[in-house]
């Protein structure tokens, strides 16, 4: 019987210390028993009698000792009470998510009947009623984002979240809701400042977006698809992305590109970098790629801000010409085209498609099928060195350019015009 006692404890010890595994190991190396030691614990306790492990005697002499010498439950461990952790874009928001707002158009748009229906035969057969003379009207609802830069309620945002709107309503972060007045207008810049009529507004700290590098954080925050107070984060992709790579080059912009997801509704709502200011304004996206988005930089919007909160129009300096960078290929295709009425000898440089009539350029004796290779001091390349120098230059001012012509370098002086005289 005694015999059998023993084997059951050895049996139910080594059993103990198998299925416990890695944990039950961890446990005991924790207590400092040794499986020996626990052998005899376990006698102990089914035995009834008192006894200690021969190996821990001497260190069960204090009460450290004893309370680790015995086995005891577990005793799940309360967690310390530690302060959450932020970020730094949950500074950022709390900061300046009270002065993005949510712009609301209204706009009434117009729809004529087609002319074809204006055949007394259609009339005749499909009815007066089918075929109203009078233009059908209905309204069309938009929205986009905007911005605080002062707090007694200037508002900026792009010019196609505003554009053609009979109403404009400015929701802020709180609820308050007030009607907006459109002070200025520029489309080539796609920027436009609404006036509301507060006090104490909260603003955002407008930051420079010529201390940008490529890689920084940028935030977005705006109101995309209709969800208000969206912040998305990313980084800041590349700097000075010519409108025409965007692909809307009916515009005067170098774009910031970002991958913060920029959605419909951001449009007008800022980019911010890691300090919470302002460094553009969130306005292009490409429909054909995904992580992509473009901001208008902030140091574009300061040149020109005080002149459309007085309602003024902003001066865009052109000469009057459609261009395309030469390459290879465009010299080869021009050089093969017996239509040409030219050649192209140079190299580099920006080839001259077409000259608009009654331009500066076709006053001063531009051609299509000149060469721009020069303009001020500067060499051109592309269509955006010589885009860049004319607006550099300014309005009714004198440029210096120099294109090659049937292989001969010529020289003319062009003064500059203002596009909007152009275009009116």
């Amino acid at each position: 019987m005694a015999r059998m006692k023993r084997s059951l404890l050895l049996l139910i010890s080594l059993f103990g210390v198998f299925a416990f595994g890695v944990g039950g190991g961890m446990w005991l190396s924790h207590r400092g028993v040794s499986v020996e030691n626990a052998r005899t614990v376990l006698t102990t306790r089914l035995s009834g009698e008192r006894s200690e492990p021969a190996g821990d005697r001497e260190a069960s002499q204090s009460p450290v000792a004893q309370a680790n010498d015995a086995p005891v439950a577990f005793q799940p461990r309360t967690a310390p009470n530690v302060g959450r952790a932020t970020n730094f874009v949950v500074d950022v928001v709390d900061n300046v998510g009270p002065a993005v707002v949510r712009i609301d158009t209204e706009r009434t748009v117009e729809q004529n009947v087609p002319d074809g229906f204006d055949d007394p035969f259609f009339r005749r057969f499909f009815g007066e009623e089918f075929l109203p003379n009078q233009p059908r009207q209905f309204t069309q609802q938009g929205q986009g984002s905007g911005f605080i830069v002062e707090s007694s309620g200037t508002v900026l945002t792009n010019a196609h979240v505003v554009d053609d709107a009979d109403i404009v309503t400015v929701v802020l972060k709180d609820g308050r809701s007030f009607e907006g007045t459109v002070l200025g207008v520029d489309e080539l810049m796609d920027l436009a400042v609404v006036d509301i009529d507060g006090r104490d507004l909260p603003t955002v700290e407008l930051g420079s977006s010529g201390d940008l590098r490529v890689g920084d954080w940028a935030i977005a925050v705006g109101n995309p698809l209709g969800l208000d107070n969206t912040v998305t984060l990313g980084i800041v992709s590349t700097l000075d992305r010519s409108s025409r790579e965007v692909g809307v080059p009916d515009k005067r912009v170098d774009f910031i590109q970002t991958d913060a997801a920029i959605n419909p509704g951001n449009s007008g709502g800022p980019l911010l970098n890691e300090r919470g200011q302002v460094v553009g304004i969130n306005t292009a996206i490409r429909a054909n790629a995904q992580g992509i988005g473009f901001a208008i930089p902030i140091d574009t919007v300061k040149s020109v801000q005080d002149r459309l909160i007085r309602g003024e129009t902003v001066p865009h300096p052109y000469i009057g010409i459609q261009m395309v960078a030469l390459t290879p290929e465009v010299k080869e295709r021009f050089n093969s085209d017996p239509n040409s009425g030219s050649f192209i000898d140079a190299d580099r440089g920006v080839l001259v498609v077409r000259v608009v009539p009654e331009s500066p350029a076709a006053r001063a004796g531009l051609r299509a099928g000149d060469v721009v290779t020069r303009a001020g001091d500067r060499a051109i390349v592309t269509a955006e060195d010589l885009q860049q120098i004319v607006e550099q230059t300014g309005v009714n001012r004198s440029l210096s350019v120099t294109v090659e012509r049937n292989g001969r370098s010529r020289t003319f002086s062009i003064r500059t015009g203002d596009l909007a005289d152009a275009t009116s």
